[in-house]
């Protein structure tokens, strides 16, 4: 699947400051209250190019593992296919993954039928107390390492660069602090899960880091693939994404000129207003029915049902969208 294009920026002065209203008061309307008086509303617009099939309608053989494509054609036999660990397809109901066969396409998931229970290694790196004579030791240097261990490095490098530090990790990719080998041969080939001659440090960005090794328990899930037909034409596949992701359609004549310009602004870098939001803003709100922005508990209500992606079909094309509240110092 193609991945979404970044965000910008909203729109400053401008546009926002001919539209944005001047009348009532935070405290009267919404359940704002004092703590959210500096806040804005920001609606963003990116425009996704091309019919929904384009995003999520896969190539199995171009843009997926290897162990997809086994899954794909087990199931499409009527043949259970089981993986450990690894969700096939990596398909979600908030994210769901479609491919194509012979003009029919299908919904791919999986399910959990099993536990297993397994052994793995795990890596994890400790920064090096260099003490009163600033001394490091030698390290092998994590590029000279066989590659599933040049991997592990880096990802266990994260671990240890977030002790004590605010910001965190890619914690998809640490585990337990460090990093864990599933990879039978990656393990096969490793220099630093060797029981002999394994270096006691590494070096990684100029960095000596070392090397704790343990074998701990996992409980894993067992996936079984499935594969659903849902559609025979492209048109019924298109109507399928339309159904589960546009949640509103309206089109230029539908607004007037002032939420004209508030559509326009949040689609060029985006739109941000001050509650009592302009009567424009309120009907552009009114249009994605997001209403909870304007008529219900702003504090409590508002964002609640805000997981994940949203998307809008402006003039036939559609959009995906995003509001967002921003301090006074964004």
């Amino acid at each position: 699947m193609t991945d979404l294009p970044s965000r910008r920026e909203f729109l400053a002065g401008g546009v926002a400051a001919v539209l944005t209203a001047t009348t009532g008061c935070l405290e009267d309307a919404g359940g704002f209250g004092s703590d959210d008086a500096g806040r804005s509303l920001r609606l963003t617009l990116t425009r996704e190019d091309g019919p929904l099939r384009e995003s999520f309608v896969v190539d199995l053989a171009e843009t997926r593992p290897e162990w997809d494509e086994e899954a794909f054609a087990a199931a499409l036999a009527g043949d259970d296919y089981t993986i450990q660990y690894r969700k096939p397809f990596f398909s979600t109901p908030e994210d769901p993954v479609y491919t194509r066969n012979e003009g029919t396409y299908y919904r791919l998931g999986s399910v959990v039928v099993d536990e297993a229970t397994v052994t793995r290694p795990v890596l994890r790196l400790f920064e090096i107390d260099r003490g009163a004579d600033s001394s490091e030791p030698d390290g092998v240097d994590a590029a000279e390492l066989p590659t599933g261990d040049e991997r592990a490095v880096r990802v266990a490098h994260f671990a240890a660069r977030a002790r004590g530090n605010e910001g965190g990790a890619p914690w998809g990719l640490v585990q337990r602090g460090g990093y864990v080998y599933r990879d039978e041969d990656a393990v096969d080939e490793s220099v630093l899960l060797a029981d002999s001659s394994t270096p006691d440090h590494v070096v990684y960005r100029d960095r000596v880091y070392s090397v704790e090794v343990s074998r701990e328990r996992f409980h894993e899930p067992v996936y079984r693939a499935t594969v659903e037909p849902v559609a025979e034409t492209p048109e019924r596949m298109e109507a399928i994404l339309r159904a589960q992701f546009v949640d509103a359609r309206f089109s230029r004549e539908d607004l007037s000129p002032a939420a004209r310009e508030v559509v326009r602004a949040a689609r060029r870098e985006g739109y941000a207003e001050r509650h009592p939001y302009s009567t424009g803003y309120r009907e552009v709100l009114r249009a994605l029915h997001r209403r909870a922005y304007i008529d219900g508990n702003i504090r409590k209500d508002a964002g609640v049902d805000d997981e994940g992606r949203r998307m809008l079909r402006y003039n036939g094309v559609y959009y995906d969208y995003r509001l967002r509240f921003l301090s006074t110092d964004s």
